[in-house]
């Protein structure tokens, strides 16, 4: 009987008050609208972020559009440095089979006009790498290096150092700075107890 009294009455007041209104006795929670000035002030505060955010976006950009400019004139001068690889690397073969020709005819005879001829053609031949950027390699009587030198024989020397070129079969070239052919040479090695012995 109770409860039935207490949910008429429950009912009741719900009746009174359909739409949950607080009664005028009691103050509600009061939410005060926010002035015109800190509405403007969060809007600015928003835009300057977003500035914030775009300047460096900008800046990130400009940075990729300097390095990507960089690269490409790099790339360029590159390419216009060592266009001319390819044919040089097809020439070198027969700067080779010139110098060993000059090599072979020296020993017969050096006032022979054929020589003389060979030794004018290979001369031209040289400058007009050299024009390019081809330099030859010195390679004798230095360490050999791995950066330079292709190793084809060791020969064992008692007055030689280790890893010195004794001897140069093929000559290794430069383009500008750049290695374009290894040096193939023979390197002193130090020779057995009874080598040096004999």
């Amino acid at each position: 009987m109770m409860k039935w009294t207490k949910q008429r009455n429950m009912e009741d007041k719900k009746t009174e008050n359909p739409n949950n209104e607080q009664p005028q006795g009691t103050p509600a929670a009061e939410t005060t609208p926010k002035s015109e000035t800190e509405i403007l002030n969060e809007k600015i505060t928003e835009l300057e972020g977003q500035v914030n955010a775009s300047k460096d976006l900008l800046l990130r950009k400009a940075a990729e559009f300097e390095n990507f400019k960089r690269r490409t004139e790099q790339n360029s001068i590159n390419f216009a440095k060592y266009a001319s690889e390819n044919i040089i690397l097809e020439l070198l073969p027969t700067i080779d089979d010139l110098t060993r020709s000059l090599k072979s005819g020296k020993e017969k005879l050096e006032t022979d006009p054929f020589y003389k001829g060979v030794e004018l053609i290979l001369n031209k031949f040289t400058k007009v790498l050299e024009s390019q950027g081809v330099k030859p390699m010195e390679s004798m009587g230095k360490e050999f290096n791995v950066d330079f030198h292709d190793v084809m024989m060791q020969l064992p020397k008692a007055d030689v150092a280790p890893h010195t070129i004794i001897d140069e079969i093929e000559k290794g070239y430069f383009l500008n700075d750049k290695v374009i052919r290894h040096a193939k040479v023979i390197v002193a090695t130090t020779p057995e107890p009874e080598e040096v012995k004999n």
